[in-house]
Order: structure tokens, then C-alpha cells, then sequence
């Protein structure tokens, strides 16, 4: 069946009724790390306002009656509710979702959809699998690198598409339909029950899903999410590039610091000087140098005089703003003319 979770995603709470509630036990990560087992019921609902985990997305998290849900899973046509506290079968309930958490989900998911039509569209990069985590979703596509040329493409025409608020819609067919065979999906679950959902982003992508998504891509907000997803590929990107070395310096317009510092974390080079740049060429921005320690320490303040800001760093990393970001090419010759005279010394 389709849950009205999944009918209605922007829904967030829901009246029903309790079917059945039977003692369980659920396993969950302590705060030490160890595994520990709780003792509760598992709870059965008429329908659920709660998304039971599947296809790449986690399990939403609300309450029933006040009663706090620790997880929800599905199995067949039903959603298996885990509480601590029992409730009576045939009594009616009030389900709440814990909507800050469903609605990053839709957005995450919604924001992997459009990402995966892109790469799909512009360079026939198939999406091999995704995540959707708690801080950010990965995506892998089949092909061992990408260029920073295919990730600028990408990110573009996904924000087009976020500006120019395409609608996105779901359909629920029947088993039988023929126009089931038209539609794309990596196949249903063996225990799949009732409906097949297609979620359709209008003129860009039609797929077979179960999770919820936003209604326009303008809910996505150019959603800084696509942008941290994308800063892991560009990461990669520049480590892969046969430039790689000396120094390597990156500038866009959109981002933010922890753009930059994803960039860095997945590079976590001290071989090489890595000076990115986000902002208005004409006007402000920020920046950030990362690299051998030594040289950062010695780099950093005098990047930030170049660029007319201010900054501070420690452990190989020196980050600020910038206010002149038009002398960011005078930064980058400081930078080179630094990395150059330290080669002619050894």
C-alpha cells in the first residue's frame, strides 16, 4: 500500500487508529559506541503519517499520542512502529512527525532525483547508488572521476532548474499498467505490495520511488546541500587532475565556508598548497589556504592583506574574508611565486 506519509509528504500529523501492539525488542548504537538492545512494543497503525525506511531514505521520527517512535520499518503493506510504551489496539491515535527531519529528507531526496537526472542527461553518467545521510547525501556514479568542467555543468543546470520552479509530482499505477514499463527504477522490493509511485520532476526525470519529496524544486532553496554534495566531487576532481600539485586553486561564486572546508577535508592533502575562493569576483568573498603548516602559517596573513581581509588558521588551514576578491590573481602569484622559490632551494 501507500501510506499517506507517501500520499501527502507535507503532512505532519495524522488521526487513525491502532491495529495491533505486540512486545519487541529494537537494537540501536549507545553513546559508547556498543550495541544495546531496548525492550518496547511494535505498533501497527490503520495508516501512518511516519515514513517506514526504504528505497535509500531513513525512517522519519515522531510521536503517537505524545509517545515518542524510535523507528519505523515496513514489512509488506504494513509500517512497524517501535515504542517503549504500549498502546490499545482499536483506540485512535494522533500521529505526529518530527517535521524538521522529514522535510531535509524530501529535500535531500528530491535534490538527488534532480542531480542524478543531470548527470544523466549531460553526460550519461548512470547513478550506481546513493545515501541519504543525517549532514549530507553521497551520490556515486559510474565513472572512477569526474572534471571541475562536468561538476560546474552539473551544479548550473541543477540551479536553473531549482530558479525556474519546476513542479514535481507523484503518480501511483497499478501493477499491470503499461506504462510501468516505461518508467525508470533500479525494480521493486520482493515483498513490494499495492501501487507502484513514479515521482516526476516535469520535463527532467520520471522514477519509480517510495520516499517523499517537495512539490517544486523551488522548496530545494538552491538548497546548500547540492552544493556540499558537489563539493565531494570536486574534491576528488582536483585530486585526480593531472595539474594536481604546486598549487591549486579553485573560485566560484556560490558557496559558503563549509563548501571549502569539504573541498579540503576530502583533498586532506599537506603535500600540496590549496587556496580556494568563493564570492563576487568584483566584490567580497571568502577565502581559504590549507596545506603544510609551515607554509600556511607563513602564506595565510599575507593572502589576507593581498585580498584586503582578515583571517586566522591554525594546523595547516588559514580562512577569512575577503573584501577586493578582483586581486585574487595577485594572491594566487604570491602563492606560486612562494611554492617556486621553495622548489629552486631544494
Amino acid at each position: 500500500m501507500a501510506f499517506w506519509c507517501q500520499r501527502d509528504s507535507y503532512a505532519r500529523e495524522f488521526t487513525t487508529t491502532v491495529v495491533s501492539c505486540c512486545p519487541a525488542e529494537l537494537q540501536t548504537e549507545g553513546s559508547n559506541g556498543k550495541k544495546e538492545v531496548l525492550s518496547g512494543f511494535q505498533v501497527v497503525l490503520e495508516d501512518t503519517v511516519l515514513f517506514p525506511e526504504g528505497g535509500g531514505q531513513p525512517d522519519d521520527r515522531g510521536t503517537i499520542n505524545d509517545i515518542s517512535v524510535l523507528r519505523v520499518t515496513r514489512r509488506g503493506e504494513q509500517a512497524d512502529h517501535f515504542t517503549q510504551t504500549p498502546l490499545d489496539p482499536g483506540s485512535q491515535v494522533l500521529v505526529r512527525v518530527d517535521w524538521e527531519r522529514r522535510f531535509d529528507h524530501m529535500q535531500q531526496h528530491s535534490g538527488q532525483h534532480l542531480i542524478t537526472a543531470v548527470a544523466d542527461h549531460l553526460f550519461k553518467l548512470k547513478t550506481t547508488s546513493w545515501e541519504l545521510g543525517r549532514f549530507r547525501s553521497a551520490i556515486e556514479l559510474d565513472t572512477p572521476s569526474m572534471t571541475a568542467e562536468q561538476v560546474a555543468a552539473i551544479e548550473q543546470s541543477v540551479n536553473e532548474k531549482i530558479r525556474d520552479r519546476l513542479p514535481v509530482n507523484v503518480r501511483e499505477l497499478s501493477l499491470d499498467d503499461p506504462e510501468v514499463e516505461q518508467v525508470s527504477g533500479r525494480g521493486l522490493p520482493d515483498d513490494h505490495a499495492g501501487p507502484i509511485r513514479v515521482v516526476n520532476i516535469e520535463g527532467v526525470d520520471s522514477n519509480m520511488c517510495c520516499g517523499t519529496h517537495v512539490s517544486n524544486l523551488s522548496d530545494l532553496q538552491n538548497n546548500l546541500n547540492l552544493l556540499r554534495d558537489l563539493a565531494v566531487h570536486i574534491a576528488h576532481s582536483l585530486r585526480n587532475s593531472p595539474d594536481w600539485g604546486g598549487v591549486v586553486i579553485l573560485h566560484r561564486k556560490e558557496g559558503d565556508s563549509e563548501f571549502m572546508n569539504i573541498i579540503a577535508n576530502e583533498i586532506g592533502s599537506e603535500e600540496t598548497l590549496l587556496f580556494l575562493t568563493v564570492g563576487d569576483e568584483k566584490g567580497g568573498g571568502l577565502f581559504l589556504l590549507a596545506g603544510p603548516p609551515a607554509s600556511v602559517e607563513t602564506l595565510g596573513p599575507r593572502v589576507a592583506e593581498v585580498l584586503e581581509g582578515k583571517g586566522a588558521g591554525k594546523k595547516g588551514r588559514f580562512q577569512g574574508k575577503a573584501t577586493k576578491m578582483s586581486r585574487r590573481m595577485e594572491a594566487q602569484a604570491l602563492l606560486q611565486d612562494y611554492i617556486s622559490t621553495q622548489s629552486a632551494k631544494e
